[in-house]
């Protein structure tokens, strides 16, 4: 462990610091929750050392999720929501006034008051859990939507890049540096064949026919805290890739996360496939939420989103397979091809079900009373 409690003296916590143990199952940052005593009454923060090893400028990170957090409360305060600010993270301040502090060997961390009564799951069981999670998402790029100010700062450039994902696999094919290219020529073609629409997003972007937004980019449906009695969708959390982007990289991160049949490393593909219900589900929570602010190239898109992130995580996967298994971790020979497979058995089978897709799209848009621009 850490010395979280050093660590605190250097927040303006304002309470006691009474006791901390490690928290969660991340595998990037390392996190503690601390229990404080506040005139007698017992409150939970969290406590958070930034990997900076993955984000190279934990400054900017931070402003990144300063500004947004102190915007998105505003905007809830402004409408007088009676659990305001257990709708968004709040950033506890240093004692020097920034959203982060510096310990004695150089680590950056940040402190959040803890979100009571409610849990992330690593695993959705059920449409409403997937609906509300999906709602939270689009209510989270809602509230920050109008931030004004200076452009956020790319905490991790060109993350959802799909072009550039696909123009490192062409270089990791050509390289062969682990011999393994003759081993996944299918899996290689079935990328290069997808070339357009790799391109499609990236180019309606350049276009301004998708505007660029303000976005979370890690959508996986854990990053979402659910009320425990009610399975409302409570907060977003683990900010830490938001930054500007398009909102169909993140509708499509959760189409991609929450809709296959199986798990993400099936090696048995016939078991591979997508729930269209489950499908349903996100689209119906995220426009719910999303409607108010979303285009008409961004609604008409949100199918093919799921394909094209699904796609580009195959094509990573595929990418680190040749490359040796240098960023992912791995757990047996051949675990990312397992993986890139998997990822392109799920993209076969959303083009196969686009047009019902699109259905389900237009019909959650009508039911949301979707008003967009032409």
């Amino acid at each position: 462990m850490h010395d979280v409690r050093q660590v605190s003296a250097l927040f303006d916590m304002r309470a006691d610091f009474v006791d901390a143990q490690p928290y969660g199952s991340g595998h990037i940052n390392d996190t503690y929750c601390a229990w404080y005593d506040q005139a007698g009454i017992r409150l939970r923060y969290i406590h958070q050392r930034i990997n900076h090893n993955i984000f190279k400028n934990p400054a900017a990170l931070m402003e990144n999720i300063s500004r947004v957090t102190a915007h998105s409360l505003a905007r809830l305060l402004d409408r007088s929501h009676p659990e305001a600010r257990r709708r968004t993270l709040t950033v506890i301040h240093g004692i020097d006034g920034k959203p982060y502090v510096v310990d004695r060997d150089g680590n950056y961390w940040r402190t959040y008051p803890f979100i009571e009564r409610a849990r992330g799951h690593d695993e959705i069981r059920t449409n409403l859990q997937a609906e509300q999670a999906a709602r939270a998402f689009g209510e989270f790029q809602k509230l920050a939507a109008n931030l004004g100010g200076e452009r956020l700062h790319e905490t991790i450039p060109d993350f959802h890049h799909t072009p550039k994902r696909l123009l490192a696999l062409q270089q990791a094919v050509q390289s062969d540096i682990a011999g393994r290219a003759r081993s996944c020529q299918p899996e290689i073609e079935f990328a290069l064949a997808r070339a357009a629409d790799c391109r499609r997003v990236t180019d309606l972007i350049s276009a301004g026919v998708i505007p660029e937004r303000i976005t979370h980019n890690d959508t996986k449906l854990n990053n979402v805290l659910l009320d425990d009695v009610t399975s409302e969708g409570v907060c977003v959390i683990d900010l830490d890739t938001t930054m500007p982007g398009s909102v169909l990289y993140d509708f499509g991160d959760m189409v991609r996360t929450a809709t296959p049949t199986t798990r993400e490393d099936e090696v048995d593909l016939a078991l591979v496939g997508i729930r269209l219900d489950r499908f349903d589900a996100l689209v119906r929570g995220y426009l719910d939420s999303a409607s108010s602010f979303l285009n008409r190239a961004e609604v008409d898109l949100l199918a093919f989103s799921g394909k094209l992130l699904t796609l580009e995580c195959g094509i990573r996967f595929l990418t680190d397979y040749l490359e040796g298994d240098v960023y992912f971790k791995t757990k047996r020979p051949g675990h990312n091809l397992d993986r890139c497979r998997a990822q392109f058995v799920m993209v076969h089978a959303i083009e196969e079900n686009l047009d019902r897709m699109e259905e389900m799209v237009q019909t959650a848009a009508g039911r949301a009373k979707l008003v967009v621009a032409a």
